[in-house]
């Protein structure tokens, strides 16, 4: 094709989407590519790669992602696969599920964060119980 780059790959994870101020989506946004949002969204976030929340974002819906830095509000349940990063303006209503959090001052969450590398329910390690009494025990 005429004036077509041949290095053009629309779906590598690197090129980055944006939502520009202003901007409204209601529905559903599901990419391959990370994304900027800094305008409002109504619906779930699914994307591959890394979602950059700006400061004046808006987000009704649940984010599943592979990264996050978020300096917006999300009203929502957040799941991340690796980095979860909230700055300080960062306003999160709902549950939270990371392999890793950094969390700085000022920012807020209302909800239950979960890292995914643990067991909510294992938060000790059981104890084998052996039927040989040792010859020491003193009742």
């Amino acid at each position: 094709m005429i004036g077509k780059k041949k290095n053009d790959n629309f779906e590598a994870p690197d090129r980055l989407n944006r939502f520009v101020e202003g901007t409204k989506l209601i529905g559903d946004l599901i990419t391959e590519s990370s994304i900027r949002i800094d305008g409002e969204i109504q619906g779930n976030i699914n994307c591959a790669g890394k979602v950059l929340i700006g400061e004046s974002a808006i987000i009704n819906g649940n984010l599943i992602c592979g990264e996050a830095d978020i300096e917006g509000v999300i009203e929502g349940d957040l799941t991340v696969d690796s980095l979860l990063v909230l700055r300080e303006k960062a306003r999160i209503s709902g549950n939270i599920s990371t392999a890793k959090i950094e969390i700085h001052q000022g920012a807020v969450f209302t909800g239950n964060c979960i890292m995914s590398g643990m067991n909510p329910q294992s938060k000790s390690v059981p104890i084998k119980e052996s039927k040989e009494q040792p010859e020491d025990l003193v009742y």
